[in-house]
């Protein structure tokens, strides 16, 4: 498959497997919401990384064995990559999760919307970052 046409393709099967990882991800987060309910900046910023490690193994696994089967080598190299990839990538995710927890609790939006809402922006924006690092570093393609 062409440079050209691999790029959309990827993008999709990222995509689709993102779905999965989204609700790893967002389920997670409620379940240890429901069981540990808090409002503890510190303890939602642990709950949120937890539940992000979980769909990142979840994307690594399916990322390296579907989307970037072509160019994955499960060597060490790209493990490290993927490991930094994600750590850069929680950081997004723990930024805009509790940004946008401050910013609407500032509002006043009931506390389980306001979490969930949080969650998706940081969960949009943290797929898209993830994406491009993935992509153009960790799996690249060096049979050019």
């Amino acid at each position: 498959m062409s440079q050209q046409k691999r790029g959309p393709t990827q993008f999709l099967q990222f995509g689709v497997i993102g779905l999965a990882n989204a609700a790893i991800d967002i389920g997670a987060l409620n379940l240890l919401l429901i069981l540990f309910h808090t409002d503890s900046k510190g303890l939602l910023l642990l709950y949120n990384t937890i539940a992000y490690s979980l769909a990142v193994a979840n994307s690594y696994f399916w990322n390296g064995t579907i989307t970037f089967k072509r160019s994955s080598e499960g060597s060490n190299r790209q493990r490290i990559l993927f490991i930094v990839q994600g750590l850069v990538s929680l950081g997004v995710n723990n930024l805009t999760f509790l940004g946008t927890n401050e910013l609407l609790n500032f509002i006043g939006i009931n506390n389980l919307l306001q979490y969930n809402f949080s969650k998706g922006m940081a969960m949009f924006l943290s797929f898209l970052a993830s994406f491009f690092m993935v992509k153009y570093i960790v799996f690249r393609d060096y049979q050019k």
